[in-house]
Parts: structure tokens; sequence; C-alpha cells
């Protein structure tokens, strides 16, 4: 912030990097946001449980959640979140594919998958 407050536009580009690598995050790392939603909290939540079991777990992968979106109710629908989060030498979309191909939807239940997310609303 400091940087920032001076105006220092390298020096703030230097520390942002520095911490994204310390912190395995892009440009160092790979992120994938997971949004599960439907009009029934409980369709939704046995949707994340399902996710959830089926987790990918092997080095250089950690996944978050689920946890309630920050806007949890949107247009009627209850909304859940997983994020995860690789090393940068682990192809993503792979990984994601053999993950949700084996879990079934209802079809109230919505899955949306963002690769490398701009925004965690």
């Amino acid at each position: 912030m400091q940087a920032l407050v001076a105006n220092d536009r390298d020096r703030f580009v230097a520390a942002e990097l520095a911490d994204r690598s310390a912190a395995g995050m892009p440009p160092y790392g790979r992120l994938a946001s997971l949004v599960v939603s439907g009009p029934d909290p409980a369709a939704v939540d046995n949707v994340c449980a399902a996710l959830a079991r089926r987790a990918p777990r092997q080095d250089g992968i950690s996944v978050l959640g689920p946890s309630v979106a920050p806007m949890s109710l949107l247009r009627g629908r209850h909304r859940r979140r997983f994020l995860l989060k690789a090393t940068r030498d682990i192809a993503v979309q792979p990984l994601l594919h053999g993950w949700l191909q084996h879990i079934g939807l209802p079809g109230s239940v919505r899955l949306q998958v963002d690769v490398d997310p701009y925004s965690f609303l």
C-alpha cells in the first residue's frame, strides 16, 4: 500500500508479484471456481457433498469448500462455491473433467466452472 500511496507503480507490482509467488496464486499457480446453484438448498447441498467426496487429492492441489457464496441467494437460486487451487505445472482442465464427469446433477441444479476466475462473486 505504501507503494501505491507513493505512486511507485514498479515497487507495487514487484511486491504484488512476490506475494502471489509466495501464495501460489496466478500467475504462479492456477485457480478454478465452481459455483453450484439451484432453487432447492437441499439439492444444492447434496451435489456439493458429492463434489467434496470426489474432490481431487494429490500433491499440488487443494480444494476449498463448499462454502456459501458471497451472494448466497441470487434470483431465487441458492449458491455454494468451491475453489480449486493448483500449482502451475498441473493441467487444470483435464483435472476438472475427471473430477466432474461422474457427478450427477439433478435438472434443477446448475454447475458453473470458471478457470482462472477474474472475480469471486
